[in-house]
């Protein structure tokens, strides 16, 4: 039975100083360094390789005993997010040029068609849930391999989200419908919300969700966090300090570390509030939307009210609730929120680095097979640089994204033509992803406007679908 009393201040004098400043950031020390031969057959494990066969998902599943395997497949679906030209054509010119023979044994000299017709039916034959198992196989690998992948005993995980842009293609504009603008003409972009599970140590994706957006992010944050096996310490920001996440993350024995908007705080605190640490019961309101088949009893926790200043930016507070016990001190967890931009780092470099900011997929479910391909292609990016600062004995955060992604590309094409040299090649790779650190800047950067300039083009802009503007060219071509 709950507790009558929701709401109670700490009784625990002395209450303890708010950091004026946010620490630095909490990265770990690693361990001693490893040596390029032991990482290598790390990162190979993270690619397609035959253990893959294992999997459950081709357990239940008859495939068509063709050259593009399942894991022939899977690489070169990770191929057209790490390569230049993404499109079908630039995989199969690989795949003759012999890219693939270590995956499947002399595939180059068995494919006779330099038609794209085999590998466009391998994808769509692929099952999703595949890609999933190999998502997953990825997050755990590079978790282990970290030296201090937790913080404490929990494994510390970033949640955010975003929307992704599709043409509205066969059954695309059903699955996710476009959304209405503010003028009259019919909306043409069609929109994906998807909220993605980051490690925070190393960066990589874990897991992810995504549905249309009428779905909002808290509800696709707590499909994550109800089918995460291991124990996390989910970091939020103002969107999703909302009672459901915390309420999904006591269900699966997992802790929140959420920022709170000020309304919410005062009201989950009953009165004014004021700089310090706060024991309380945080209860829902007729307001609050409840996480279908779990407890609705109050989940006990902390309120944190500091106020922090960074150099060079404007001092605020933060008001963050924490379902971790007073063992774990206030500083350190404004600390560990502080490097909650990470996430958005990430999601930006999604976006940007691996081209998934637009999908040019032709139906919903092909759509999300190239997104988890797109997460599989970051992770072994990730993988690389987790690689190289172990090596160094550097924090891999610490090194630049777009630095590894062009050296990664080069020595993969290089490895997929099975030359004797990878391993020496391997430290060479390490070594220049270890000196791509990012800068150090001696002050902050100025303020910039969000605002584009735009080239004259010289044509108007496409208003309404194709087809329509099609039907109306020939109109009027047959008016003249």
């Amino acid at each position: 039975m709950p507790r009558q009393k929701s709401k109670r201040p700490s009784t625990n004098p002395p209450r303890p100083r708010p950091p004026t400043q946010l620490p630095k950031p909490l990265h770990p020390t690693p361990a001693s360094p490893f040596t390029a031969k032991q990482l290598l057959p790390f990162f190979r494990s993270l690619l397609p390789q035959r253990h893959l066969w294992r999997a459950a998902s081709l357990q239940e599943e008859t495939f068509y005993d063709g050259l593009f395997t399942p894991i022939v497949t899977l690489w070169y679906l990770i191929f057209q997010r790490l390569h230049c030209d993404p499109t079908l054509q630039a995989a199969v010119v690989d795949a003759h040029a012999g890219g693939a023979d270590g995956l499947c044994h002399r595939l180059s000299k068995k494919l006779r068609s330099v038609a794209t017709t085999a590998y466009s039916d391998a994808r769509q034959r692929l099952p999703l849930a595949f890609l999933r198992e190999a998502l997953a196989l990825q997050g755990g690998k590079m978790t282990g391999l970290h030296p201090q992948p937790q913080w404490g005993e929990l494994l510390v995980a970033l949640l955010d989200g975003t929307t992704l842009r599709l043409r509205p293609y066969g059954d695309i504009a059903r699955s996710f419908p476009p959304q209405r603008n503010q003028s009259r003409r019919p909306a043409y972009w069609c929109l994906m919300r998807v909220v993605v599970c980051f490690g925070l140590h190393t960066g990589a994706a874990l897991s992810y969700a995504l549905a249309a957006m009428t779905v909002g992010e808290q509800a696709l944050a707590c499909r994550i966090i109800l089918t995460t096996t291991r124990r996390c310490l989910y970091v939020g920001d103002r969107n999703f300090g909302v009672f459901r996440i915390a309420q999904a993350a006591r269900a699966v024995e997992s802790h929140v570390l959420l920022r709170l908007t000020q309304v919410r705080a005062r009201r989950m605190l009953g009165r004014a509030l004021s700089l310090g640490e706060f024991l309380l019961d945080w209860s829902p309101t007729r307001h609050d939307q409840q996480q279908e088949g779990c407890s609705s009893a109050p989940v006990q926790g902390r309120l944190l009210v500091a106020r922090v200043k960074r150099n060079g930016f404007r001092a605020q507070t933060l008001y963050l609730f924490t379902s971790l016990s007073a063992e774990y001190p206030a500083a350190q967890l404004v600390g560990l929120y502080g490097l909650r931009w990470q996430i958005e780092l990430n999601l930006r470099y999604l976006k940007t680095q691996m081209r998934l900011v637009q999908l040019e997929s032709k139906s919903a479910a092909m759509a999300e097979k190239e997104w988890v391909a797109g997460l599989l292609a970051y992770n072994l990016i990730r993988a690389a640089m987790l690689g190289a600062a172990l090596q160094a004995g550097l924090a891999p955060l610490t090194l630049s994204f777009s630095a590894a992604r062009r050296y990664l590309q080069h020595w993969l094409r290089d490895f997929g033509q099975g030359r004797t040299e990878a391993l020496r090649a391997w430290e060479k790779l390490l070594v220049l992803i270890a000196q791509s650190t990012l800068p150090q800047r001696s002050k902050p950067r100025p303020a910039e406007p969000r605002a584009q300039r735009h080239l004259r083009q010289p044509f108007p802009p496409l208003i309404g679908s194709r087809a329509h503007a099609r039907k109306q060219i020939k109109k009027y071509a047959g008016k003249n």
